[in-house]
């Protein structure tokens, strides 16, 4: 595998690399000792998928807070879609950036999505879906987002937004004081 530094602290894009041969291909998606060597979290609580029908389908941007907060690696399956991960922890050295990578079955990349950070993407053709795992399980009371068009972090979708839900399209604007502080991390 091949692990590629993206522009938020701990984000990766992870790519397959894949052996080919006359029956097709074969690759290694996860592997703990790897992960491990590149210092990722290994553990897997959830595998949870989702499906949109119609391009232009965001769901995001999502986190949760501590003691809940979650690590995500998510991988296209279907289709193809702009996967966006955005730094909430405060004393991040990247705190209130943004890196997004296309995801598609082709590719095989993966988004590695560190705790602390709000995780989102946006549908780039009709019939997508993306398959993402996370180290916590979904607590309600800890859920909390921002709305994927805050001026704060100007996340530059590639595609019009056509397909919201309420609950993401009315997330109120980030503020420093609900930044993610994480345990010992500095305040």
């Amino acid at each position: 595998m091949i692990f590629e530094q993206l522009g938020v602290a701990g984000a990766f894009l992870v790519k397959p690399e894949p052996r080919t041969d006359d029956r097709g291909h074969f690759a290694r998606l996860w592997c703990r000792q790897e992960w491990a060597r590149h210092g990722l979290s290994d553990h897997i609580e959830q595998i949870n998928t989702g499906f949109s029908p119609r391009a232009g389908t965001l769901r995001g941007m999502h986190y949760q807070l501590p003691p809940h907060e979650e690590v995500k690696i998510a991988r296209c399956t279907r289709g193809a879609a702009f996967d966006v991960v955005v730094d909430l922890r405060s004393g991040s050295p990247t705190y209130g950036r943004w890196a997004g990578a296309r995801l598609t079955p082709e590719s095989g990349a993966m988004l590695y999505v560190p705790a602390g950070c709000a995780h989102g993407y946006l549908t780039l053709e009709d019939d997508t879906e993306l398959v993402y795992t996370t180290s916590a399980a979904y607590a309600p009371g800890a859920a909390r987002g921002l709305r994927h068009d805050d001026p704060r972090f100007a996340i530059a979708w590639p595609a019009a937004v056509r397909v919201i839900s309420d609950a993401d399209r009315t997330w109120p604007d980030h503020r420093d004081a609900d930044a993610v502080v994480l345990p010992g991390a500095p305040r």
